[in-house]
């Protein structure tokens, strides 16, 4: 998903990982910024990143890389910086 721009499939992967018993640790989620990023989603990837942070799975450098990523594509280099 992430190599092939679909983040909306990406997303939907995450729930489902959950439906089936299945706890989304930190490679899920930064897979899943990451497409976010690539489809010019800021606004999805952060709301994954407060997901993270409530669910307590620790984002990692690759986490911030996409976040990073995620907010210059979408112009919100401030974000970024956050």
């Amino acid at each position: 998903c992430e190599k092939g721009n679909q983040w909306a499939t990406a997303l939907k992967l995450l729930p489902q990982m959950q439906e089936e018993n299945l706890i989304p640790d930190v490679v899920a989620y930064s897979a899943t910024i990451s497409a976010c990023a690539k489809g010019h989603q800021w606004e999805r990837a952060m709301e994954l990143l407060e997901q993270m942070r409530r669910t307590r799975v620790q984002p990692n450098a690759v986490t911030y890389s996409a976040m990073i990523s995620a907010c210059s594509r979408g112009q919100q280099w401030q974000q970024a910086l956050a």
